[in-house]
């Protein structure tokens, strides 16, 4: 049954019924559907606008026929045109005339706005509890590995010493921002449609400010015409998602090289491994490579809100109904990354001797030797200078800072004196980078705290 069939002298094309269709996608939504109709139902008899004995059969047919979905006792039509008129059509077939009067004052143009505002409030909210998760696992692994010496890059080349926890957090506050994100957009979609009908509101006395407090919004959407079109929310989320999905995606590209031989910093579990068909010794990071793949699906969804948006008149047009497959998703995709990636980070093991023998390489601390000089006395590009000299020599003679000879030291400058081995020493080189933010230990330890403590109460 399709709700607007009066104007109509025939049956709509079986072809067009299926393209027309959203059942196959919206069905999801059931019980943010049965719960936006039961406040409605609440709201209309409040106004006197429904019989008390009317909203007692509603809620009671509504109530049944969501535990019945829940249960698979009653099965959502494929056929029907979507959720909205499956639970209409069901409700009205158990409890007569008083499910025909539950759409007073009511169009499905608020009603579907209202249902995704529902569904993906509860989709943010398990998002977040996801994202909190993952802080906490990466700040337990950022204590655990808060001494462990590596290399840090610029342009993937070795640059300054730094420590595998001071790494790891710096994806925690990446997160961190992506959980404020989540916030600020539920913040703006926490408005409730319901109630602008079609687009112009209703002559029927009716309380829009009950349902959204029954409905836990922080209030009513102030013109009809924005109630029905807007989709800003579906646009800010999957942008937060998408942002979500740069991050994860950035950090799975470290994890694919640290699980590498050429780098070896760390060693996946078995369980969040794959090995190959033909060469019985790779064990392959399919878990990040696929997060690194999925996250253009998400960009993708993005760009198909942007663009179904941009050019629609006010108000609500049927271009709309793809808002729901291109969120939905998104969310999806990125609920499903977080379940394989969050466990897979827990149970990484980090090598800590090979970080130390990669940080032992490239001359990292050559900004250590010249900052040594400094302290003697020598302008920093001076310094800068002497150093640069320093590594050629090194390089040329296969040696490293710390194991090349003080006369040779002395022969590029004076000012060198044994000071210097203790100066490039890798240990000491991060341990006295205290300034904030950065990786010495102590500094790492306070970050943690720090960091759990906004994890937890934002």
């Amino acid at each position: 049954m399709q709700l607007w069939q009066g104007r109509f002298q025939k049956a709509l094309d079986p072809k067009t019924n299926d393209f027309n269709s959203s059942i196959r996608f919206d069905s999801r939504m059931f019980r943010e559907d049965i719960d936006g109709s039961i406040a409605h139902a609440t709201m209309l008899c409040a106004q006197g606008i429904i019989s008390a004995e009317d909203l007692a059969l509603i809620t009671d047919g509504l109530k049944a026929i969501c535990a019945e979905i829940e249960s698979g006792k009653l099965e959502i039509d494929p056929n029907a045109e979507d959720i909205h008129t499956f639970v209409e059509g069901e409700l009205t077939a158990r409890v007569g005339a008083a499910g025909k009067r539950l759409h007073t004052a009511r169009s499905r143009n608020d009603q579907v706005a209202l249902d995704i505002r529902l569904y993906l409030r509860k989709a943010c909210n398990e998002l977040y509890a996801q994202l909190t998760e993952l802080v906490s696992v990466l700040c337990k692994k950022a204590e655990q590995y808060a001494d462990a010496v590596m290399p840090g890059y610029t342009h993937l080349q070795r640059a300054q010493p730094i420590t595998f926890g001071h790494h790891l957090l710096a994806y925690a506050e990446m997160l961190l921002r992506d959980k404020e994100r989540l916030q600020d957009a539920v913040k703006r979609m926490n408005v409730c449609p319901l109630g602008a009908c079609a687009l112009a509101g209703t002559t029927y006395n009716t309380d829009r400010e009950m349902t959204a407090r029954d409905l836990g919004f922080s209030g009513a959407m102030q013109n009809s015409l924005d109630a029905v079109s807007d989709r800003d929310f579906c646009m800010e989320l999957a942008s937060m998602l998408s942002i979500l999905m740069v991050h994860l995606s950035r950090f799975s590209e470290e994890i694919v090289l640290w699980c590498s031989w050429e780098f070896k910093f760390i060693e996946l579990d078995d369980a969040f491994s794959t090995g190959s068909s033909i060469m019985p010794q790779k064990k392959n990071p399919d878990i990040t490579e696929l997060i690194r793949g999925k996250s253009g699906r998400v960009f993708g969804d993005l760009m198909t809100l942007l663009t179904m948006m941009k050019g629609l008149p006010l108000a609500y047009n049927k271009d709309m109904q793809e808002d729901k497959e291109a969120i939905f998703d998104a969310f999806d995709t990125v609920k499903m990354c977080l379940t394989a990636f969050i466990p897979m980070l827990d149970t990484m093991t980090a090598l800590p001797e090979n970080m130390r023998k990669a940080a032992a390489g490239g001359f990292i601390n050559a900004t250590d030797c010249a900052d040594y000089l400094v302290g003697k006395g020598l302008p920093f590009r001076d310094a800068y200078k002497a150093t640069g000299e320093l590594v050629a020599l090194c390089i040329k003679k296969g040696l490293t800072l710390e194991t090349l000879p003080l006369c040779e030291y002395q022969n590029i400058c004076d000012l060198f004196d044994e000071g210097v081995y203790e100066a490039i020493n890798l240990d000491k080189c991060v341990k006295d980078r205290t300034s904030l933010g950065g990786p010495a230990p102590e500094n790492v330890r306070a970050q943690v705290k720090r960091v759990q403590g906004l994890n937890q109460n934002k």
